[in-house]
């Protein structure tokens, strides 16, 4: 299996070359083919560079990145604008994922109007290709359709929501009695009726997950449950280590990178401490002359 090694800046390699622009359409044919859609969250340039070179299909703009990036206890404080921030990183990484951004807590709850004035912010302001916002419920449904009417793509979001998570008693799996469950259900199947082009399921046992799919006809997207979704999404901090602690159950770590960025930094610290850094081959060189023509400069000015 080949490996395609990721540098910032680089110019595409062939393969990028070759890769076709994710759509709405080309996703639906994902499902329809069973090919497994992959999807991660992106919070700046480099993450979204990283992405676009490992070629996954779809990249979300998520407001955990108040959390993983801009260092909020939770999603509901990050504003608008600062999410708006990351979109544009984001966007300028990539050419060929499709781009979603999370509608931030309080941004698109008060009014329809409010709802596409925001989606039309990240379209039109960071060139995202759609949007999500959370929950089920007649308020979410009815602002992802006041949404999809002006003309932009949402993907909806049931099961644990975070941005409500307090309501729900907490960040913890969601649809675990049938009340709950079929709560789920109902939220998931309005907002497909409403037009959402996708779906995250998020921390549910996987057997509910495994009953509603046979009713989904949108793709998708699962994080924490199970594998009967058409894809998965990880958050790019959790999935790579960078971070303390493991994270929750439904994280798989691929990588450790906070340990070596920690490692990194110590080494090179240790090296400015004991002069070891810079080195010679560090530095810039001057010829004699000039050097010594500086040295007859300088010795003017301290006479004057």
């Amino acid at each position: 299996m080949s490996t395609t090694h990721f540098v910032p800046g680089a110019a595409p390699d062939s393969a990028d070359a070759l890769r076709v622009p994710m759509t709405l359409p080309r996703l639906l044919e994902k499902k329809r083919l069973r090919e497994p859609i992959v999807m991660v969250t992106a919070y700046d340039h480099p993450s979204a560079l990283a992405a676009e070179r490992a070629g996954v299909d779809m990249v979300l703009v998520g407001d955990s990145g108040a959390m993983t990036v801009l260092g909020y206890d939770s999603t509901v404080p990050v504003e608008l604008d600062e999410l708006l921030v990351l979109a544009r990183a984001v966007r300028r990484g990539l050419r060929t994922p499709f781009l979603v951004a999370d509608l931030t807590f309080g941004s698109y709850e008060i009014s329809d109007q409010q709802a596409i004035a925001t989606a039309m912010r990240f379209v039109k302001e960071a060139g995202c290709d759609a949007v999500k916002l959370e929950g089920g419920g007649p308020t979410p449904v009815a602002r992802a359709r006041a949404i999809i009417g002006a003309g932009i793509p949402v993907m909806g979001h049931v099961g644990l929501t975070p941005q409500t998570s307090t309501a729900l008693g907490g960040y913890k799996a969601q649809g675990r009695t049938g009340e709950a469950a079929a709560r789920i259900a109902r939220d998931a199947l309005d907002l497909q009726t409403a037009g959402c082009f996708s779906i995250v399921f998020e921390a549910m046992p996987a057997a509910v997950t495994e009953e509603l799919m046979k009713r989904m006809e949108i793709p998708v997207i699962g994080i924490g449950a199970g594998a009967a979704t058409d894809g998965q999404v990880l958050v790019f901090h959790d999935l790579l280590g960078i971070r303390e602690g493991h994270g929750a159950r439904f994280v798989k770590r691929y990588a450790s990178l906070l340990d070596e960025m920690v490692a990194g930094v110590a080494a090179y610290a240790h090296d400015v401490r004991d002069g070891s850094f810079p080195g010679p081959e560090h530095g810039y060189a001057i010829e004699p002359e000039e050097l010594v023509a500086l040295r007859a400069q300088l010795a003017g000015r301290d006479a004057g």
